[in-house]
């Protein structure tokens, strides 16, 4: 999803979160907002420079923070967007942001850390009316894709003929941080891993990922053998399960 904003570039965002709102001006529209710095998309884009379209919508734009401590993080943007936006006081006393405004969070979510965020907003006076959630991986046992940091990004985009870096790099957790531009992987010397070319160091002719399917192309055509042939894996011995002890004089 975060391609849909950076590849307007890093300082293209505003006019990425302006589109959005241009495209879909009424309903329930969610936006990626951390593609940098989301507590600067909180406040000077959405709670600033397109606070008016926001608040002539009919509808609801939901804000998604999708990196850093989910509680703290969570807090600080309802913080941010109730003082920029507008907020008011239910029946039960506590905080909620202007209707025109919601927020989803739904990176690392999972039983214990969706507690945490409610207890941390509620504890500071926002109702929980103001959050929605979403998990993926999170629900599962804790064997994903984060696992080896493995995912797939956009990394370049050619717009009107030219070709443009695309890569996010949250202020919120560094670690997220993606690649950029057009790539290319090497073995390193001695054998003891590989390495990522970008930009202009990327070398594709010599690349040891090459493309398989392209625009709707199949460009190669190979049996999982010839796959797991590659990768050098080899397939696992059966596992015997022992005897209970005592079982042989049973």
């Amino acid at each position: 999803e975060h391609s849909t904003i950076t590849s307007w570039t890093k300082a293209g965002e505003i006019d990425a979160l302006r589109n959005m709102l241009v495209q879909y001006p009424t309903g329930i529209v969610a936006c990626v907002s951390d593609s940098f710095d989301v507590f600067k998309a909180c406040s000077d884009m959405w709670g600033t420079e397109l606070k008016e379209l926001v608040l002539g919508r009919e509808g609801v734009l939901v804000v998604r923070p999708d990196s850093g401590d989910p509680a703290t993080t969570a807090l600080q943007c309802l913080e941010i967007l109730g003082e920029k936006i507008g907020m008011e006081t239910n029946s039960k006393g506590y905080k909620m942001l202007d209707p025109h405004v919601r927020m989803i969070w739904g990176d690392g979510i999972d039983y214990e850390s969706l507690q945490e965020i409610l207890a941390t907003i509620t504890g500071a006076g926002w109702s929980s009316d103001n959050m929605a959630f979403g998990s993926g991986g999170g629900l599962l046992q804790k064997l994903n894709r984060d696992t080896q940091k493995c995912a797939f990004k956009c990394a370049m985009a050619v717009v009107d003929g030219e070709e443009r870096e695309v890569f996010k790099d949250p202020i919120t957790d560094p670690g997220k941080k993606s690649k950029k531009g057009r790539l290319s992987i090497h073995p390193q010397e001695g054998g003891s891993g590989w390495v990522t070319k970008m930009g202009p160091d990327a070398d594709e002719a010599s690349s040891a990922i090459q493309p398989v399917y392209e625009n709707g192309v199949l460009l190669s055509d190979c049996t999982w053998a010839e796959v797991t042939g590659r990768a050098a894996i080899a397939s696992p011995s059966p596992y015997v399960v022992p005897d209970a002890p005592g079982a042989a004089e049973a």
